[in-house]
């Protein structure tokens, strides 16, 4: 009886260091990221910051521009292809502080500047987090 006992709780080892490994780290998983860089929150990120970049539930986007001049809004994926400011949806939130940080959800995340003409000109960005 001690015998099966033994492989048993081998198994139970062997299963939970395996779940280890394949689990990431837990500050591995949550980094914080300046969108845009130096730049800032600003025009076609799309194209020249996100490229190269994998982004994970948890990361932190943090938003630096001008308040005076724009904002940030978090929305859905309709408003973001209409680059349209929903006037009542949970999934649409608008900020103003010019230094605005956004805990990534998994899945797609949505950003626009909601000044006229803006998202329209590019200023929009979507991350997908895993």
């Amino acid at each position: 009886m001690a015998a099966g006992q033994g492989r048993g709780s081998a198994a139970l080892v062997a299963g939970l260091l395996l779940l280890c490994l394949l689990l990431p780290a837990a500050d591995a998983a949550a980094k914080t990221y300046i969108v845009g860089d130096d730049a800032g929150w600003s025009k076609n990120l799309e194209t020249t910051w996100l490229a190269g970049k994998t982004f994970y539930a948890g990361d932190v986007l943090v938003f630096k521009y001008n308040k005076e001049h724009h904002d940030l809004v978090m929305l859905g994926g309709k408003g973001y292809q209409r680059c349209q400011v929903p006037r009542h949806s949970s999934k649409s939130r608008v900020m103003r502080t010019g230094n605005d940080a956004v805990t990534l959800r998994r899945g797609n995340n949505y950003f626009i500047c909601g000044e006229p003409g803006h998202c329209k000109n590019n200023m929009k960005l979507a991350v997908k987090a895993w």
